[in-house]
């Protein structure tokens, strides 16, 4: 049997490179897909390819997307705060992107189909703070029958597989699949903030955070980094 080929999307953060390391763990030849779309934390594609090579994946590609252009989102637009505070339950927060997976994914399908790839691998989460429309279950189910329907390889009844093994997972079973999978925890990058080192206090960083303290390795946090 050949060995079976996955796409993963690569943002850089925790959660993308712990479904990669999944993906690893099931045998497949991972080629690894990051975005450069005009992020304010653009600090995270450097990570990207430092957890690529430190994961071994066979391939990493890194696309100039610029959603920057139109704004419309705290991680795109520095006039937008980034939140610091929570948000509140019910509300899509400020650092939704828009389109933004919708675009990723279907750049991923491509590469997918050239590849000849059978999964694309998705770290999103429907579980943490930030309840984005485009990470959530529904969303992924009927972007499948997209992707079935737009390909000459879903047309041929074997496209690729959107696979997201972690979009009900807390941010602590993140954290300790990531532990036990050997994921360089270090390398990746979550703080929405452009410095050099993680703020400690966007609300991205404060979740990380709070599930390393959980999971025992304090000494992850943001301020360990500092």
């Amino acid at each position: 049997m050949s060995q079976r080929t996955a796409i993963a999307l690569l943002s850089g953060g925790l959660d993308s490179a712990t479904a990669a390391a999944l993906a690893l763990e099931q045998g497949d030849r991972v080629i690894g897909l990051s975005f450069d779309y005009g992020q304010r934390h653009r600090r995270e594609l450097d990570a990207a390819a430092d957890v690529a090579q430190q994961l071994g994946l066979a391939e990493h590609h890194c696309i100039a997307v610029n959603l920057a252009n139109w704004g419309g989102s705290a991680l795109t637009d520095a006039s937008i705060s980034i939140p610091t505070h929570g948000v509140e339950e019910g509300r899509i927060p400020p650092t939704y992107v828009p389109g933004r997976n919708t675009v990723f994914i279907s750049i991923g399908l491509s590469l997918a189909e050239t590849r000849g790839a059978e999964r694309l691998v998705l770290g999103v989460n429907a579980v943490d703070y930030s309840g984005y429309p485009d990470c959530r279950p529904d969303y992924l189910k009927a972007f499948q029958t997209l992707a079935d329907l737009a390909s000459k390889a879903g047309r041929e009844g074997h496209g690729a597989q959107l696979w997201a093994p972690l979009v009900q997972s807390s941010k602590v079973r993140i954290v300790e699949e990531a532990l036990r999978l050997g994921v360089p925890i270090a390398t990746t990058w979550s703080c929405y903030s452009g410095g050099t080192h993680p703020c400690g206090v966007c609300d991205s960083c404060r979740i990380r955070d709070a599930a390393l303290r959980e999971a025992g390795r304090p000494d992850l946090c943001s301020s360990a980094k500092a």
